[in-house]
């Protein structure tokens, strides 16, 4: 334990400004963690930051479980609810930026304990909240804190796996995303109607809670601190990892070296994102993150609503089809972890955009006159969606090199939130003023889209070092 405090808390001196970069010692740091198997050690670190990351797909979705109770308690129009769904993301937004930046700065772990708080803080004040203006103001403070907290600990776990098990690794952890919403509807569907709406905000504390002490048992991203000339410090967290696994038993192979990029020890400069190689990744994961997020936020959001206003379903009813459908983009979700290191990534999402334009374009054609019917095939359209936005994550991370992976995926993930923000205002606008067909007619528009930019754009990251991807 000793030795892990160590590594997560370094010494005063070393917390000084960034030191010289040692190149060598650098590629032969990376040569190392690329040979890792995952060990009980990685697995920890993965189930910490996968229950702060359970808390916040938790929050994200909380609201629209609490939603039918609010509307009648307290008068809410259509577009008063719409903006307190965006509230959060548009919350989201201003924190993704933040703290992607801060982390590139201060660290990935003391950034993600900001995070945690911001997030654990405004939840307490959300049970407290007496009007939809007061929670419009919760759920955007709240929104920062989430914000930051996912991009940033994506851009941690990446950093401690090979290319050969990079997907497979993040992508089980990333699964916590969705159980975490379906986790939501299953507590909006058993608890709302006998406690109440504030039952959903009491629950989401206790993961949050426990996440505060575990963050003690976490060591710093070896490839930051390397980044910032911390050798000695990355060099102490990489032999915990190989200790971990030798002591199981394991020969570690060799490290394959190779050439450090003469970029390595840059420093961290968000106007990089823009230029070279980088413009067309940025341009296109934005594009990906925004059209997936605004299709799929706004689904799941809204449908336990227009189950209970538009088509009269009982509360216990609309509850239960919005629970269902967060289950099938975990069932979903869980078949992309395994098998997206088989097919890649430019191939499922390309597939999964388009395959999705299809029920949504069905349910605009039939007219979604019977809530079975959008049951199943607003379902499927979420469900093949979903394998793409709990997933954008690992794709977003091997997208950018050290220096820039947090702030990219950052300013990133602040387009999911963009899109989602839009997609409850979307679906609040269009039911309003021309008809539930015509919302989903401009889903499968807006998923086409998706699908075109990451045929056109797109390029192909499995089984590579993230240093080969990113010089």
């Amino acid at each position: 334990m000793a030795v892990i405090a160590a590594q997560a808390h370094p010494s005063r001196t070393s917390r000084a400004a960034s030191r010289p970069i040692d190149t060598a010692g650098h590629a032969q740091l990376v040569a190392r963690l690329e040979r890792l198997p995952v060990t009980p050690r990685l697995m920890l670190i993965r189930v910490i930051v996968g229950i702060a990351t359970f808390f916040d797909a938790y929050t994200v979705l909380a609201i629209a479980f609490a939603m039918p109770q609010l509307v009648a308690e307290w008068k809410l129009s259509p577009t008063e609810v719409g903006l307190i769904f965006s509230a959060g993301y548009v919350g989201q937004i201003f924190g993704a930026v933040l703290f992607g930046s801060l982390a590139e700065r201060i660290g990935r772990l003391k950034t993600l304990f900001i995070t945690i708080l911001l997030f654990v803080s405004m939840d307490i004040s959300c049970l407290f909240a007496w009007s939809g203006a007061s929670m419009m103001l919760f759920r955007f403070l709240q929104g920062v804190g989430t914000g930051g907290e996912v991009p940033v600990a994506s851009a941690y776990i990446n950093e401690f796996v090979g290319a050969e098990r990079r997907g497979r690794f993040f992508l089980l952890y990333e699964v916590i995303f969705p159980v975490g919403l379906m986790f939501a509807g299953m507590a909006g569907y058993f608890l709302v109607p006998i406690f109440g709406w504030k039952a959903m905000f009491v629950v989401g504390l206790i993961p949050s809670v426990l996440t505060i002490p575990l963050r003690w048992l976490m060591p710093e991203s070896p490839r930051w601190l390397a980044s910032k000339g911390r050798m000695a410090e990355a060099d102490g967290v990489v032999q915990l990892l190989e200790r971990s696994a030798t002591r199981r038993g394991i020969t570690l192979p060799e490290p394959v070296v190779q050439p450090a990029s003469p970029k390595a020890g840059a420093a961290s400069d968000w106007r990089e994102l823009f230029r070279g190689i980088y413009l067309k990744r940025t341009l296109t994961i934005w594009a990906l993150w925004f059209t997936a997020y605004l299709v799929n936020n706004g689904l799941i959001t809204w449908l336990p609503t227009l189950y209970k206003q538009f088509f009269k379903l009982p509360l216990e009813t609309a509850l239960a089809y919005g629970w269902m459908t967060s289950g099938f983009g975990v069932a979903a979700s869980i078949l992309c972890a395994l098998l997206i290191d088989k097919v890649g990534r430019r191939r499922w999402y390309s597939a999964a955009f388009l395959l999705a334009t299809l029920p949504l374009m069905g349910l605009a054609t039939l007219g979604a006159t019977n809530p079975v019917e959008v049951l199943v095939l607003a379902t499927a359209a979420y469900a093949i969606l979903q394998t793409v936005t709990f997933s954008l994550y690992l794709y977003s991370s091997e997208l950018y090199p050290t220096r820039l992976r947090a702030v990219g995926t950052g300013f990133g993930s602040a387009w999911l939130r963009a899109g989602s923000s839009l997609g409850p205002l979307l679906v609040a606008f269009v039911v309003g003023d021309f008809g539930i067909r015509y919302v989903f007619a401009a889903f499968a528009a807006v998923a086409l889209v998706g699908g075109i930019v990451t045929l056109l754009m797109a390029i192909e990251t499995r089984g590579r070092v993230l240093e080969e991807l990113s010089p």
